[in-house]
């Protein structure tokens, strides 16, 4: 049989007899990277044919909607039927508390290959799954800190066993620009970046696309795919002209904006997302329209947002 290693392409022709009968991962000899082994009548046909797609939530400055649009449109992807998993990057690990839960291992386990991915990936709902941060995570900052060469794949290297496994994997950053979010840029496939309507975050944006540019150098396939306005107040003027300047500047990859709605800085207080605290709030409509964007599929949710 022919096994193909997600991260460098190459094939290798395997004598399928010569597979142990529990063998879940395997290693790339090319590249070295460590994945997830998918058998024919040992997964079903979906399984077999997944691909997955890896977004990582980022933007270099703080308070613009990043945990709550991570949680949202993990939450929204799992309600439309998809298997999702939500990995937590941030050392505040406010993805936890957001969908009131408290897990006891997650990213730093895997990473460290002190428990087995699987018993560190935690179920918070039907089809979601948490790969929870926190403060541990800053003993892997420094760990990539210390590496001579290859930190920044860190996680690309820890975390290709989940690729095949769901149909999304979506990445919560930290404020700032550290090893960590490095790390992340070279894992995901695809960015999205919430912006809140105001002035300081606009500049925030143009420097995160320079540091962005930066590490497309070395990573043609990383992509600025969506950038969702964030907090917009109809009430403020400066918030609608700020969203016509963000239309011009990015009009492929602007999406719907996300109204100001206290019920979405509600919902974390109640470990539930903005789909089972107001499902039929202006934030939840909002929402659901981003993950009808990033589905790329229209009629999700149509009858929900009807009520």
């Amino acid at each position: 049989m022919i096994i193909t290693c997600p991260r460098c392409k190459k094939q290798c022709n395997i004598d399928e007899k010569r597979i142990p009968a529990n063998a879940k991962k395997a290693r790339c000899k090319s590249c070295g990277n460590l994945f997830a082994l998918n058998l024919p009548g040992k997964t079903d046909a979906a399984e077999l044919s997944r691909e997955t797609r890896i977004i990582g939530v980022a933007l270099s400055k703080g308070g613009v909607g990043k945990t709550t649009t991570a949680v949202s449109l993990s939450a929204g992807l799992a309600l439309a039927g998809h298997k999702v998993l939500l990995i937590d990057t941030d050392t505040q690990g406010q993805a936890s508390y957001s969908l009131g839960v408290k897990p006891k291992a997650g990213l730093v386990e895997v990473v460290t290959e002190e428990l087995k991915p699987e018993e560190a990936v935690c179920k918070v709902r039907e089809r979601l799954y948490l790969l929870a941060g926190g403060k541990s995570l800053a003993g892997v900052k420094r760990l990539i800190d210390r590496k001579d060469f290859g930190g920044e794949l860190t996680f690309r290297e820890s975390l290709s066993i989940f690729e095949g496994e769901y149909d999304y994997i979506v990445v919560d950053t930290s404020p700032g620009w550290d090893a960590l979010t490095v790390a992340v840029l070279f894992y995901v496939k695809e960015v999205l970046t919430p912006i809140s309507l105001e002035v300081m975050a606009l500049q925030g944006l143009m420097e995160f696309m320079k540091s962005l540019a930066s590490i497309r150098k070395y990573r043609d396939e990383l992509t600025l795919k969506y950038v969702v306005p964030t907090f917009l107040d109809g009430r403020v003027k400066q918030s609608q002209k700020m969203l016509e300047e963000l239309g011009k500047l990015y009009s492929e990859q602007i999406c719907p904006p996300i109204r100001y709605n206290v019920r979405i800085s509600e919902a974390p207080a109640y470990g539930k997302s903005i789909y089972e605290y107001a499902p039929g709030s202006p934030g939840a409509h909002d929402y659901r329209e981003l993950v009808r964007k990033v589905a790329n599929n229209p009629k999700l949710f149509r009858q929900m947002d009807m009520i």
